[in-house]
Formats: C-alpha cells, structure tokens, sequence
C-alpha cells in the first residue's frame, strides 16, 4: 500500500502561502509592496548554489537549504528584527516537526535534518546558505535604493557586515560597484553605468 500523501499535499498549499507572505522588515524602510518570503528564498537559493560552488561546498545541498530556510514562517509570519525584540521566538525545529506530521518518514525526515543542520550553521552548505540568506537581503536593499527607497541602506549596510564567507564578502562588494541595470545593459551591448 503506498504511503498517504494528503499531508504533503496540505503541506503543499500551506507553503503556497509563502507566495503572499510579505517581508515586514521593508515596511519599515518604506517599502510599500515588498517582496514575498517565496521571492526571497528563491533568489536565496541561487546565491546559495553559487556561494557554495565558489567555496567548494555541494551547490545544491545549500540551494536545497535555503530553498527551505524559511518555511515555518507559514506558521509564524515574517518576523522581523524589531519584532523578534518583543515576541518569542518560534523554535524553527519545533514548528517544522507539526509541518511534516503524518508525511512519509522518509520525507518528514529529509525536511527536519535540513532545518536542522540550517538552524546548527556548522556544515560548510549551511554556512552558504546563512551567507545567502544575508546576501539576498543586501541585493533587495540595492534594488529597493534604486527604487527611491533611501531608507534601505541600512538594510544593505547591516546585511555586508553579518556576511561570513570571502565569497559572499566579494560578490557583495561586486554587487554594490554594480547598477541594478548593467545586466541589461550588458545584454543589449550597452556600456555600464
């Protein structure tokens, strides 16, 4: 008999939600429509499987990472860094354990080991996916200044400063002697700004 796989497929809509969960720290930048958590974790992926491949770390162990990193906030919401001041945290371990509950084992246990080694920021992958995490923030910041947003510097400026990687460290500093628009540029054989 195969196993159940209704509760992967309420899973599946609940992570869907991610899609519509806003990330609240940019509110406070003023940012009025600010990106999804889903949005964030996506492009944090990509960082992740670049920052790993860069320093020798398994590029889709750390995308797989940060493809997850964020995923009990379907639970929590999105709570930023002034919030996390005044609320208790939520145990990402704890709130992952109910997300899975009733899963196949084999994959209710994929998705906690991941969250796991996540949460324990020893494993070289996990480190690059925390640096990504980190890095996507900075890059947002980038596009939101460009946007007219000034209060986003601090967001970049915080986010260089928690990076560990010399990889996330130059890309970083790669990103910020770039205009958000050179890749176009570039494309249609245009000179950078």
């Amino acid at each position: 008999m195969a196993d159940d796989l209704s509760p992967v497929a309420r899973f599946l809509f609940e992570a869907g939600t991610l899609k519509h969960t806003k990330r609240t720290g940019w509110w406070m930048a003023g940012v009025r429509d600010p990106e999804s958590v889903a949005e964030h974790s996506w492009r944090t992926s990509l960082l992740a499987s670049i920052i790993a491949r860069l320093e020798g770390a398994d590029p889709a162990r750390a995308a797989f990472l940060a493809t997850w990193h964020d995923v009990a906030e379907t639970r929590t919401g999105d709570v930023n860094y002034l919030g996390k001041k005044y609320a208790t945290r939520a145990d990402p371990e704890a709130v992952t354990a109910d997300q899975v509950e009733g899963m196949p084992e084999v994959l209710a246990s994929t998705v906690q080991d991941l969250i796991a080694e996540y949460e324990g920021k020893e494993s070289p992958e996990a480190v690059c996916a925390r640096d990504a995490d980190k890095l996507e923030c900075l890059l947002q910041g980038v596009e939101y200044l460009a946007q007219g947003y000034v209060n986003a510097q601090r967001w970049i400026d915080n986010s260089r400063g928690r990076l560990t990687t010399k990889t996330a460290t130059d890309l970083a500093d790669a990103i910020l002697a770039t205009d958000s628009l050179d890749w176009l540029r570039h494309a249609l054989g245009e000179k950078p700004r």
